[in-house]
């Protein structure tokens, strides 16, 4: 996989996590994944971590606040999707009953970025890239390879998106769910499927796949790390198999070990 140069309009193109404990994610993730902590320090009580692939940036996490902690926050990893401009995003999505969270800032002279949440609640970024594009990697283990929303009402929430972002939508069942992707370009970017029964309130959100060469071996890895398995490694016919977990702060993601693409006959 050749290093990514620029990231389409409406694709995802970053992740990262906000944690209550720094140095447990950092050895959490690097060690799990195979990839190197870089501190960064960004203000004067807080540091941005660098998770880093070959060098280059594929993911970051951060700690929530003692004051975010008291009114509710508790770890999860934020996704982001490139924009071409993020304050026209952030102003349609207000349009399409999207609620802002915050406004476009500039994140110093590395790119713009808004937060907004959709119709039915989940929380999603916007990032207008300059000198840093996201992550340099997707698809290879250790990297960024799809993001799904988990949603109370898929038809709002498909509505939404489609219309933020010029998404098609091509919907299927998949095992005991029904499954929406998300498709630019008529490629898929990304997945939806509804709340399950059995997730309680669970509130919507986007959830990070992580690409790698073994789903069982990592799912085993981490529970030995100390993270619980909510979804065992589990196949998903002409896709690959997948494990979904929490890690030891309480932040959900999945991995998945992706199927090889059958070769196009010439």
């Amino acid at each position: 996989m050749e290093e990514i140069k620029k990231h389409q309009p409406g694709t995802f193109s970053w992740v990262d996590l906000a944690t209550t404990d720094l140095e447990s994610g950092k050895k959490f993730y690097s060690e799990l994944f195979g990839l190197k902590a870089v501190d960064m320090p960004v203000g004067p009580d807080m540091v941005y971590t660098m998770l880093m692939l070959k060098d280059k940036p594929v993911a970051a996490l951060y700690e929530i606040s003692k004051e975010q902690q008291e009114q509710g926050m508790r770890p999860h990893w934020d996704s982001y999707v490139t924009v071409e401009n993020a304050d026209k995003a952030v102003e349609k999505a207000k349009t399409l009953n999207g609620t802002v969270l915050q406004e476009p800032v500039d994140v110093s002279d590395s790119g713009r970025m808004g937060i907004i949440q959709d119709p039915t609640g989940a929380v999603l970024a916007l990032w207008e890239p300059k000198k840093e594009i996201g992550t340099h990697f997707k698809n290879i283990p250790g990297s960024l390879c799809w993001n799904e929303l988990i949603t109370t009402d898929t038809e709002k929430a498909k509505s939404f998106f489609t219309q933020l972002f010029n998404w098609g939508a091509e919907t299927a069942e998949m095992i005991n769910i029904t499954y929406t992707a998300f498709l630019l370009d008529e490629q898929p970017v990304a997945g939806m499927y509804k709340m399950l029964e059995e997730m309680g309130n669970m509130p919507s959100h986007w959830l990070p796949y992580f690409a790698v060469e073994d789903c069982d071996q990592i799912s085993a890895k981490a529970q030995e790390m100390g993270a619980t398995v909510l979804q065992p490694p589990t196949d998903i016919p002409g896709t690959g198999r997948f494990s979904v977990l929490l890690d030891p702060q309480g932040a959900a993601f999945a991995i998945i070990k992706m199927e090889p693409m059958e070769e196009q006959p010439e």
